[in-house]
């Protein structure tokens, strides 16, 4: 009877350390994958990419991840002709580290594969970079071109919402062109983020910005958050009127205090916010209101 009984408590016991360390295990996995690799979408071409293209494929693929070690931005070509030419590039957020946006951009070429297949052109977008590449011949679009977007179900109209995000719209217009084509910031509980690819310059910078930015009043009226996808720009905001979220500063080891200063997004697409004082947002919008009145 004591045996059967020692022999059921060992069970037991066996039991809840195999659980606790399938728990452990998964908790780990979920850790292991950061907010900045999360999909946020995808472009597939439906037309095949022809066999002599595949070497010049996988060069390109190996040129990006290499430079994503040492650049937030690399534009590449490879090929051994014109006809048989990729040209690809990647681009980080602008608040990732080096070895954030290296572990961002090492994942885009498995994406690309598994999501796309081997197309004449592909556009995988995470929350912290993306990956776009095209063959020589593949028609261009413009630089406006909206590709994606999404906006809160949440409503704040009649709460002098709109009035604010605007606000932190032009804020973030002048921002972005002087912070060299990112910028983010908070204003009035609105937060707000743009950025534009790396080789576009300042005044195309401001304008697709400008041009995401109406969207936005236009697509998402007045949604609590909403993100707009431009061919050659980005930007997002969100408000949170009761105060931001707070992040467990323990998630980074609590040893960056720019990277401790984040604060969180829907959708976990962006989390950077740079804190402006009010002289630096009075002369943004001085900036923003010679602009328009010219």
């Amino acid at each position: 009877m004591v045996i059967s009984t020692v022999k059921q408590v060992l069970s037991l016991c066996i039991i809840i350390i195999l659980s606790m360390a399938l728990f452990s295990d998964l908790k780990l996995a979920k850790s292991s994958s950061p907010e900045y690799t999360n999909l946020i979408y995808k472009g597939c071409s439906r037309q095949k990419l022809p066999d002599p293209y595949s070497q010049a494929l996988s060069a390109m693929y190996g040129s990006l991840v290499t430079q994503s070690a040492k650049t937030r931005f690399y534009k590449t070509t490879t090929g051994a002709s014109s006809q048989s030419s990729i040209t690809g590039l990647f681009q980080c957020r602008g608040d990732l580290s080096n070895n954030d946006c290296y572990n961002c951009v090492r994942r885009l070429p498995v994406l690309s594969g598994k999501l796309c297949g081997k197309t004449i052109a592909s556009r995988i977008q995470l929350s912290g970079c993306y990956l776009l590449y095209e063959v020589s011949s593949f028609a261009q679009i413009s630089g406006m071109e909206m590709i994606f977007k999404t906006c809160g179900k949440n409503n704040a109209a009649g709460t002098g919402f709109e009035e604010r995000r605007n606000t932190a719209f032009g804020v973030m217009q002048n921002g972005v062109v002087q912070g060299n084509g990112f910028f983010a910031t908070t204003y009035e509980s609105v937060y707000v983020l743009g950025q534009c690819e790396g080789d576009v310059g300042g005044s195309d910078c401001s304008g697709c910005i400008k041009n995401a930015l109406q969207r936005a009043q236009v697509e998402c009226g007045s949604s609590v958050s909403g993100q707009i996808y431009l061919h050659k720009c980005f930007i997002g905001y969100s408000y949170y009127p009761n105060g931001a979220p707070k992040r467990n500063n323990r998630e980074n080891g609590g040893n960056n205090s720019r990277r401790n200063s984040w604060c969180w997004f829907p959708y976990h697409l962006f989390a950077f916010r740079q804190k402006l004082d009010e002289e630096e947002i009075r002369r943004l919008l001085k900036i923003n209101r010679m602009k328009t009145t010219n």
